[in-house]
């Protein structure tokens, strides 16, 4: 199997599962420049890839129609001004100025710009044959027969047993060798469990990529300024 690598932002940095066949290990990245140097013919990231001028993208819109109760998992994308903005009432007063209505940053998001600005830096067009932006809730509904999964996998910021499970059964019923992860333990403090996780999902979007037999949405996915696509394949 091309070797392959899902990636997840965490709070150490970003948790980069590599894949290829039975081998799979996981590995604390401090930055995104290390990700890209892991031997992966493929990269997919939960994180925005092209950022709009004006707040939102479309694929968000469509995703999250797919995701039934776990839609509340896709953030709007903020607007490029509002997203270089390393404040948060500046992000939110330049935010205001480029979307229609007039709406504010969530914080959630706004924790994240750090690691947008950090992929946005880097990316180019021609480097999107190798990075793409996925998200682990849509490889879940994915691996779930398109259908959008009952469970969630945190109850008020807490992991959620019950919803974990549920995901790891679904990625090993799907093929992906959950049991033979090895790697270095994390501190929870660096690597949640549920950032674990959904590097696996990532992995296994990643793994599709490779194969040419993921889904793409949208199916023509708009550009952002910097020519990037604005897509998430699952």
């Amino acid at each position: 199997m091309t070797p392959v690598a899902g990636v997840d932002g965490c709070p150490g940095g970003w948790i980069a599962v590599r894949w290829a066949g039975e081998d799979v290990s996981h590995h604390l990245c401090r930055s995104f420049l290390e990700v890209m140097a892991l031997d992966a013919a493929v990269i997919a990231v939960d994180m925005p890839i092209g950022i709009p001028e004006r707040s939102g993208r479309a694929v968000e819109r469509e995703v999250r129609a797919l995701l039934g109760q776990r839609q509340s998992s896709v953030f709007s994308v903020p607007s490029r001004a509002a997203v270089a903005c390393a404040e948060y009432r500046e992000a939110c007063r330049a935010n205001q100025a480029n979307s229609d209505p007039p709406r504010k940053v969530a914080k959630q998001s706004f924790h994240l710009f750090p690691k947008m600005r950090e992929i946005d830096a880097l990316m180019t067009p021609e480097l999107q044959s190798r990075v793409f932006e996925v998200h682990p809730e849509l490889a879940f509904w994915a691996m779930n027969g398109a259908s959008a999964l009952a469970l969630p996998k945190k109850v008020k910021g807490r992991p959620h047993e019950p919803g974990l499970a549920l995901r790891r059964g679904l990625l090993e019923r799907a093929g992906f060798p959950l049991a033979a992860l090895s790697g270095p333990k994390h501190r929870a403090a660096d690597v949640g469990a549920d950032d674990l996780l959904d590097a696996c999902a990532c992995a296994w979007s990643a793994g599709r990529l490779a194969q040419g037999k993921a889904f793409r949405f949208p199916a023509a996915p708009p550009l952002d300024a910097k020519g990037l696509r604005m897509e998430i394949n699952a």
